[in-house]
């Protein structure tokens, strides 16, 4: 770093260097800003040890009750609760009934989970660009994708905003296309109305630790069919007709009828659950304010904000991912990313696109040239902290932390 500061026509002032570079980091280190961090309250420990203090920790009636609310929250006749939203997308594909020789359409800008579903069911990925500007997929590209041997459609609302499900809809009728919403991003999102998961056949979501409604891990599969519904909660307890739950009230006897997974979520998990569910439209609150004052406080050259949210569709604001423009710069994505954990602030990528992923490139052979949206953004984009308790200070401090890198970085 210190050779780059060397080869600067005019001298910069200490107090403008990035931490990176030997200034004073933007935020103390005691008071570390890590990225997407889990809100964690008394509440939720509440629930967790009168769960624990229960002695029942497994899949039981807390499971079920949590199913119960997250239906009623989205509005969706069935609600199950798995292991992981991983779990319920290759539940959803079984459910579906697709398998080897059927091809399925996925975006190439999403995590790699998405498209391993595809492969575990036997089936063959046909990967699809994303839009420039919002991430999303094309459904110009799907169109374009489209084979005799295609049955169905995953589509991920990426960063929470909703896709052209129209558009999206409007392909799948027209061919007899089941759609699948990987909605891990999207919990609080809707699009015209219809809330995430419930626009297409399955909708499949997430808990992880950095989602705005976590149970440690876990997940959630969402229709309005009930013989999906009874498909996937079949698989997800090892093809057995009675969970524990059941057997121990004296409801029914355990039978085998399919080799199902070990795919259920717990009732610790789901006590969790149940309190983040109670506090989601509050924290949904605080992300749109935050990420309003980032779009007020982000103005450089060297970035181009995310799309705005659809005036027809609600924004999760699960994530805020920048653009960054690379040829403006004197720095690589990865090392603006390290210059802003000198400054101790944590930031994701979403995504590196599945395309340019090793074993994907290299079993089925994608090149760049096939997603040129995607081979744009994978090595631009960058995802700022945004959390429902952070504070407009914390804000602030982060985009101060950014310019002052960006300005180090840019040419002079």
């Amino acid at each position: 770093m210190k050779n780059e500061l060397r080869a600067y026509p005019e001298p910069i002032a200490i107090d403008s260097l990035p931490a990176i570079a030997g200034g004073t980091p933007t935020i103390p280190r005691d008071r570390r800003i890590i990225f997407q961090t889990p809100i964690i309250t008394d509440e939720d420990v509440a629930r967790i040890t009168d769960c624990l203090r229960s002695l029942w920790i497994g899949k039981g009636p807390r499971v079920d009750e949590f199913e119960k609310q997250f239906a009623a929250y989205k509005s969706a006749p069935y609600a199950a609760a798995v292991s992981s939203c991983s779990a319920g997308l290759h539940l959803a594909l079984l459910a579906l009934g697709i398998g080897p020789g059927d091809e399925v359409i996925a975006p190439t800008m999403t995590f790699c989970s998405t498209v391993h579903a595809i492969l575990h069911v036997g089936a063959t990925p046909v990967l699809a660009d994303c839009h420039l500007e919002n991430y999303n997929i094309l459904p110009a590209d799907i169109e374009r994708k489209l084979s005799p041997r295609t049955k169905a459609v995953i589509v991920v609302h990426m960063a929470g905003r909703p896709c052209q499900m129209d558009a999206i809809l409007d392909i799948a009728r027209a061919k007899n296309l089941r759609v699948i919403e990987d909605c891990a991003h999207a919990i609080e999102a809707k699009f015209k109305g219809i809330p995430s998961g419930l626009m297409g056949d399955i909708g499949c979501f997430s808990f992880y630790p950095t989602k705005n409604l976590t149970t440690g891990d876990g997940g959630m599969v969402i229709t309005a069919s009930r013989r999906l519904f009874r498909r996937v909660k079949l698989l997800s307890q090892n093809g057995v007709v009675a969970d524990a739950w059941a057997r121990e009230t004296g409801r029914i006897r355990n039978r085998i009828v399919a080799p199902g997974y070990k795919y259920n979520m717990t009732d610790i998990e789901a006590s969790l659950g149940m309190a983040q569910l109670a506090a989601l439209e509050s924290r949904w609150v605080i992300r749109q304010h935050l990420c309003k004052m980032y779009l007020r406080l982000l103005q450089h050259p060297a970035i181009i904000q995310p799309a705005q949210p659809d005036p027809e569709s609600r924004h999760a604001h699960h994530l805020f991912a920048i653009h960054l423009r690379l040829e403006s710069l004197r720095a690589t994505r990865d090392q603006i990313a390290a210059a802003m954990s000198a400054e101790n602030v944590g930031t994701g990528v979403h995504y590196v696109p599945v395309h340019q992923q090793p074993y994907y490139k290299r079993r089925f052979r994608f090149s760049d040239s096939q997603f040129p949206n995607a081979s744009i953004l994978g090595p631009r984009t960058l995802s700022l902290p945004l959390s429902g308790d952070l504070t407009d200070d914390q804000i602030a401090s982060i985009c101060t932390a950014l310019h002052r890198i960006l300005d180090y970085f840019s040419p002079r």
